[in-house]
């Protein structure tokens, strides 16, 4: 049976083996030669996970590029992703305007006997995000096996978080707080990319690259903004006439 852990401890693992293969690539001989042919157009897809641990959020998608280059070292291109996960919403996440307010509602269905004991209020709920970004990305080609990148990372990113609720007493806040049974945004962020491509042939490569955003969606329902990791391999293929003729 396959749980988020499972996914969560194979990425993280996935992230670290490809990162030591790079290592060894990046050490081989071979790799040393300054490229000489660098295409037009790349296009990458490929596995990715968005890692929010403010909420506890692990997420799996996928994530798409397209980017054009007018110089070797200058890509301008757009990026997409989109991502599933699940987390628990619990009452330290919210406003404290809001804390107070369920805690006095808590105290009260307390007071006429209808809270069992013990009870602690936490609300699951499945997220569905993307990410929308567009911008540089700058290359570093010193090697023929392996290119280097870094890239400002800004954009959009829209989550739509359905809440699942367990028991009566969290469909009844549920039904209070979000009276759609859903709740959407869409709001900026910002941050810094960077990867490695490792280059089989002139036209295909293997990408890995990480980015880390920073964002604050449903501000009306949580109290604090978040920092999230976004890992992602896959092919990328290059096409197009060489630049460097």
């Amino acid at each position: 049976m396959f749980t988020v852990s499972t996914f969560q401890d194979g990425g993280r693992k996935l992230a670290r083996a490809v990162t030591i293969a790079a290592s060894m690539l990046l050490a081989a001989p071979a790799a040393m030669c300054e490229q000489k042919y660098v295409t037009r157009y790349d296009a990458f897809v490929g596995y990715t996970f968005l890692n929010s641990p403010q909420v506890n959020l692990f997420e799996n998608g996928v994530q798409m590029q397209a980017g054009v280059r007018p110089r070797k070292w200058v890509s301008l291109g757009f990026d997409y992703s989109v991502a599933g996960g699940n987390l628990a919403i619990t009452p330290g996440l919210l406003p404290d305007a809001l804390q107070q307010q369920l805690a006095a509602q808590l105290r009260q269905l307390g007071a006429l006997g209808r809270l069992p004991a013990g009870y602690t209020l936490s609300v699951p709920a499945h997220s569905f995000t993307q990410t929308f970004a567009a911008g540089p990305q700058l290359a570093y080609r010193r090697w023929t096996a392996v290119t280097l990148f870094l890239r400002p990372s800004c954009g959009f990113i829209r989550e739509v978080a359905t809440p699942k609720p367990g028991d009566p007493i969290a469909s009844g806040i549920v039904t209070q707080l979000v009276p759609s049974g859903k709740k959407t945004d869409t709001t900026p962020f910002f941050g810094v990319g960077y990867g490695i491509d490792l280059n089989f042939s002139r036209h295909v490569s293997l990408r890995v690259q990480s980015d880390l955003v920073y964002d604050h969606l449903f501000q009306d329902l949580l109290k604090d903004g978040r920092y999230t990791v976004r890992f992602s391999v896959g092919p990328c293929f290059n096409f197009g006439k060489n630049i460097l003729e």
